[in-house]
């Protein structure tokens, strides 16, 4: 499947400036993994106190990138709720980071289901700079009804 807009991001993920971190998705396959793309900018709030004189993307960021775009990955693959459905982040296990993102760099974040069970999705997940990979871990999310 073709991936899509920042429009049809916002459609399926609850967060917003400064906390959105996916511009655009590049390719999905339904039920089994996704790549998306997220522009790293000098202008966003944590480079005024992450470094001041060498600007580093804090690597908690980095990994809620990846988890914004499982995110995606489930709720495009599980119609469950429809438009009310909400992803929770659940659990992170052998989370990596091998080399520091600056402003400039275009992550390029990838997930993959590794298993499905009783509503719990496991994705491994990574994250590349120029084809070097700069982060990984394997998330765990669950999807639910939002409330009201």
């Amino acid at each position: 499947m073709e991936g899509f807009d920042i429009h049809q991001i916002l459609r399926r993920l609850p967060h917003r400036y400064p906390f959105l971190l996916v511009d655009r998705i590049l390719q999905i396959e339904i039920g089994k993994s996704l790549r998306a793309a997220k522009n790293v900018t000098m202008n966003e709030p944590h480079f005024q106190g992450h470094f001041p004189d060498f600007p580093v993307m804090p690597g908690v960021l980095i990994i809620e990138s990846l988890a914004q775009a499982a995110a995606i990955l489930a709720f495009v693959s599980e119609d469950k709720y429809g438009e009310n459905a909400a992803v929770y982040f659940a659990g992170i296990d052998k989370a990596r980071f091998r080399k520091p993102v600056t402003p400039g760099d275009q992550l390029i974040l990838s997930a993959e289901v590794a298993r499905r069970k009783s509503g719990l999705w496991q994705m491994e997940t990574v994250a590349t700079v120029d084809g070097t990979e700069v982060a990984s871990a394997l998330l765990m999310a669950t999807l639910r009804e939002r409330e009201a």
